[in-house]
């Protein structure tokens, strides 16, 4: 035999009044999501979601870092390319130089002439040479000076590599780190050389003058031998580049990817959270209505 249960004015009060302060409840976490537009405003909303969401939070930061340090990359490259392009050019102009020079009909004004001006483009080529981004040499290692290159103070006219060959790198990635610069011997040759770039000009320069000519042809081969180095150089530095470009397309895709996670699991859908406060203040003034009807005032109530 089934004892039916005794509802007494007190506990239908107290049901009532819950289920309104439940459906309150409900009311204002929407409208909390509507005002700030993000579905967790605590770990309690979704501790699940939480977890996600600071994970993907670190990731999003890792990624914007590998993109800024990718950025940061190259501009160190552009401009190692730039220069070392334009060093290229003025090679070209040497050799042309050269050769000329080599014309047994050539007087002593045209000899200067043409010694003079090769003169100004091993000048020229010291400024390439310590040319600085983020007034840092590009050229000079990790060097903490202001030059990669510095002119001797012996008074020969030769200039000497002051910087250092350390590398500097960049991660741009996980687990991918690139070099972003070129020692000046890798570029220019190794100082004290018959190939270094600047003594190869130096030699030129003295032999036009002097005219001798079985010197220039071998000033010849050693300028070819500069300039493949220089355009060794040149190929290498744009190989980093093309791979840096590509990294931070990457590190751009993942962010954006990562980002449409993170806003699916934080981020409120609007016209639904809309939607549902309406129906929830419906809901609660229905509720609010029937609650009225079930707690009639009593004697009692109006004696108080």
């Amino acid at each position: 035999m089934t004892i039916p249960s005794r509802s007494t004015e007190t506990s239908m009060i107290t049901r009532s009044l819950g289920d309104l302060q439940r459906s309150q409840a409900r009311g204002a976490k929407l409208q909390t999501q509507i005002s700030s537009g993000k579905l967790l405003s605590r770990p309690s909303d979704s501790p699940t979601g939480t977890v996600t969401s600071l994970q993907l939070r670190g990731e999003v930061r890792a990624t914007q870092q590998y993109a800024r340090n990718a950025d940061d990359g190259l501009g160190w490259l552009g401009t190692i390319q730039d220069k070392l392009g334009d060093a290229s050019t003025q090679l070209i102009r040497v050799r042309d130089l050269t050769v000329q020079a080599l014309n047994t009909s050539n007087n002593d004004q045209s000899r200067e002439a043409l010694a003079v001006e090769i003169d100004n483009v091993r000048q020229m080529m010291l400024g390439e040479a310590n040319t600085k981004f983020l007034n840092r040499p590009v050229f000079g290692g990790t060097t903490p000076g202001p030059t990669a290159y510095t002119e001797a103070t012996d008074g020969s006219g030769d200039y000497v590599f002051s910087g250092n060959k350390n590398q500097t790198t960049r991660t741009v990635g996980a687990n991918a780190q690139v070099r972003i610069e070129v020692s000046g011997p890798e570029a220019f040759g190794e100082p004290g050389t018959d190939t270094e770039l600047f003594n190869v000009l130096k030699q030129i320069s003295a032999n036009i003058r002097g005219g001798d000519s079985a010197a220039l042809d071998t000033n010849l081969q050693n300028l070819d031998s500069a300039h493949d180095l220089l355009k060794s150089a040149l190929s290498d530095v744009g190989a980093r580049y093309n791979r840096i470009e590509q990294m931070k397309q990457s590190a751009d895709d993942h962010l954006l990817s990562v980002t449409s996670q993170l806003s699916d699991i934080e981020d409120v859908d609007l016209p639904k959270a809309i939607m549902e406060l309406q129906i929830q203040q419906t809901s609660y003034q229905a509720a609010l209505a029937a609650t009225a009807k079930v707690i009639q005032p009593s004697l009692i109530d109006f004696l108080r």
